[in-house]
């Protein structure tokens, strides 16, 4: 299945990046195959992950502290946030409607 991410989710995508690529080299890179990793299994089994809300679901990535919130529609995956586990719980609720 096609996954379509939300504009604000790929600049936090980036942001992640850069901050772990900071850290430590290589860190950004293996960071961002941990996220191609997780959305080719999403995408392969949409339905797999619990409902948290509404119709958002959510995978918890195994080695760094992400979890992606994602929808399934009709024709697409909708992935809504990458979000650190520190962050507000809600910052990415009002993308559901976008």
């Amino acid at each position: 299945m096609q996954v379509i991410q939300h504009p604000e989710a790929t600049a936090e995508l980036i942001e992640a990046g850069k901050v772990y690529e900071q850290k430590v080299p290589a860190l950004g890179a293996q960071f961002f195959d941990a996220v191609d990793e997780a959305v080719a299994v999403i995408a392969a089994s949409p339905e797999r992950w619990r409902i948290i809300e509404d119709d958002v679901r959510r995978f918890l990535m195994p080695r760094f502290p992400y979890a992606i919130y994602y929808r399934v529609l009709t024709d697409h995956v909708r992935v809504l946030a990458f979000k650190h586990h520190r962050r507000r719980p809600d910052y990415w609720r009002e993308r559901i409607s976008n």
